[in-house]
């Protein structure tokens, strides 16, 4: 794991532009703590920032082979989990290797398959390779897109990076956000492609973009299709259950220490229960880590998405698959400090967070990477198999919109409390409209599906291809930023492809959600957890962290912040004031954007267009 950057131009001689490109390496510096490494050529530069993960002596980037035709050059991040039947395959046709790294791996992979290597991989990454023999950059990244991966095209070539903050470190990036871009951050309706800076794009999960003398084209390698699904209920849970196996088995490879984040739910605790099975094998006890908040079952109100607390059924499974476990407790006056909010949003480089369930997630994986390196999560379950309450209540999965925003409570939609002015020109009803309606077009169906299983097909690959973005995102932001390599099991681009071709009566076939992974795991869960209904990631309810973001607030208010321009002054105003017994979500929300904005102006000072 990494973080990579690079500038392509070809008017331009960049072996005289070591500062520009040592100030957008660096922007990575959390990526990548444990060495930095830059690259240049007439036409290219390329930086790094390593993680080391696997080989650690070796692996050193960026990373060059030379050939009789010219150097071929790459900046790679992620993992590839079959970087060893590659590497046999590479070697049986003559390659040698001389380290034993994934990266050479798949450096050694381009050079025998060209673009084709897109087709072998199994991982997470994002990765770009000089080829100076035709003068070519090729960009790639993951068919679910867990590593990110940014680009902005030039008068004459290209500048990418991992995260938006490379680039915009480049003197040629003006920080202008317009209009679509602050649609993005206030809709909760991700656009593929889009990075909210103007002139910048995100990669798209499962494409490549490959840029030469003739200009910049892109191309979709791999998508969810339609297949069809033969196998009954008894072979589709053991097929799982034979994947989940090999995946586990194969994210668990690593030479540093590794751990699980297990929250008690279903997909934490299979994934956990599995990975301890396996270690056992070979002497090894699973480290498990988990968050908590002083007084939480005091305090805890239960929700849709968050029903029940997690510490109990979070210690039921610690015990019963014997794992090393840690609880990481989280105080108000944490998840309230300016400087953790501030590490948070500098982080995702965006102010569109989740509040404390941000700034706690930071603080989790800070603490996790005093121990461990690598963490697997059960991130994205609950997409692939249907986890959430809106997949099962017809009313929200039938709505003509989004279905996660479909079960939003009052004054909880898009554009929640922002001036009156601004909201008419945003029109966020008419952008989410449209979105929902690109994600509806986009779904593909199979023959003669109707009805129930035809919606269903829509909704699945709304948040596998929607939805998850965020998500990933986050999940991605936050462990980077302090170091740590998060891998989501789930995601296997094999899981998720035949999981999204079972009907929607085999989702569903104990009545309730993911019963798939209920059936392929129930066996090494304890029954409680087996059986517990779906809770999110759980946030605080630590009236001190209410009072203190309250409080915050109405500094903004008193300093006249250019916040305030973007809210009804009133409302803002009575969230502050509003009893924490009282306050409603959406209150707290906008109290928690607003100081989320505060940040993402002091940090990136954007230039708004808004005409």
């Amino acid at each position: 794991m990494c973080g990579i950057t690079g500038w392509v131009s070809y008017q331009r001689d960049l072996t005289a532009q070591q500062d520009v490109l040592d100030a957008m390496t660096e922007t990575m510096a959390c990526r990548g703590p444990d060495a930095r490494g830059t690259w240049t050529a007439h036409h290219a530069a390329l930086g790094h920032r390593r993680l080391a993960v696997i080989d650690l002596p070796g692996g050193a980037q960026p990373m060059t082979v030379d050939t009789p035709d010219g150097a071929v050059t790459m900046v790679y991040s992620g993992e590839a989990y079959n970087f060893t039947e590659l590497r046999d395959e590479l070697r049986r046709a003559g390659h040698r290797f001389t380290t034993d790294s994934d990266t050479e791996v798949v450096l050694r992979g381009y050079l025998e398959w060209g673009e084709g290597l897109t087709d072998r991989l199994n991982g997470m990454y994002a990765f770009a390779i000089w080829d100076d023999r035709t003068e070519k950059l090729v960009m790639i990244r993951d068919r679910m897109g867990i590593k990110p991966f940014y680009y902005y095209e030039t008068d004459d070539g290209v500048l990418f990076g991992s995260e938006p903050k490379a680039i915009l470190a480049h003197p040629l990036v003006e920080p202008v956000v317009g209009l679509d871009g602050l649609r993005e951050v206030f809709s909760f309706a991700k656009s593929p492609g889009s990075a909210v800076w103007q002139g910048m794009r995100e990669i798209r999960p499962g494409h490549l973009v490959v840029l030469d003398r003739q200009g910049l084209r892109e191309r979709c390698y791999w998508k969810l299709e339609v297949t069809g699904h033969t196998d009954d209920r008894e072979v589709t849970v053991r097929h799982v259950r034979e994947l989940l196996d090999d995946i586990i088995e194969r994210q668990l490879v690593a030479d540093v220490p590794r751990c699980t984040l297990l929250s008690g739910g279903l997909d934490s605790s299979a994934l956990t229960a599995i990975a301890a099975l396996q270690l056992d094998e070979k002497g090894e006890r699973v480290r498990s880590f988990a968050v908590d908040f002083p007084n939480q079952a005091e305090n805890f109100q239960a929700i849709d998405v968050s029903p029940t607390l997690d510490t109990p059924y979070v210690h039921a499974v610690a015990k019963h698959v014997n794992s090393d476990h840690s609880d990481i407790v989280l105080d108000g006056s944490a998840l309230s400090d300016p400087a953790v909010r501030r590490a948070a949003v500098g982080a995702r480089d965006l102010p569109i967070g989740l509040g404390d369930r941000d700034n706690s997630l930071y603080l989790l994986f800070k603490a996790i990477r005093e121990h461990s390196t690598v963490a697997l999560s059960g991130e994205s379950a609950d997409e692939v198999f249907g986890g959430y309450p809106w997949f099962h209540d017809e009313e929200q999965r039938s709505a003509d919109t989004f279905p996660w925003l479909a079960g939003l409570g009052r004054g909880m939609g898009p554009g929640m409390m922002l001036h009156e002015d601004l909201k008419s020109r945003l029109d966020l009803e008419t952008y989410v409209r449209d979105n929902y309606l690109d994600a509806r077009r986009s779904a593909p169906v199979g023959d003669g599906e109707t009805g129930l299983e035809r919606r269903m097909r829509e909704v699945c690959h709304m948040h596998l291809t929607r939805m998850v973005q965020s998500l990933l995102d986050r999940k991605d932001r936050m462990s980077m930023a302090v170091g740590l390599e998060v891998r989501v099991p789930f995601c296997d681009h094999r899981l998720v492809q035949y999981v999204f071709n079972t009907p929607w009566s085999l989702k569903t076939f104990d009545g309730r959600e993911k019963s798939i992974l209920r059936g392929a795991t129930r066996n090494v869960l304890p029954a409680s957890v087996a059986d517990r209904k779906k809770s999110g990631y759980p946030g605080t309810f630590d009236p001190d962290y209410l009072r203190a973001i309250q409080e915050q607030t109405r500094e903004l208010i008193n300093a006249q912040s250019p916040v305030l321009d973007f809210y009804q002054r009133d409302l803002l105003l009575a969230a502050t004031k509003a009893e924490s017994q009282h306050i409603t979500q959406a209150q707290r929300a906008v109290l928690e954007r607003a100081l989320d904005l505060a940040v993402w102006f002091d940090l990136h000072h954007p230039v708004l267009q808004l005409d």
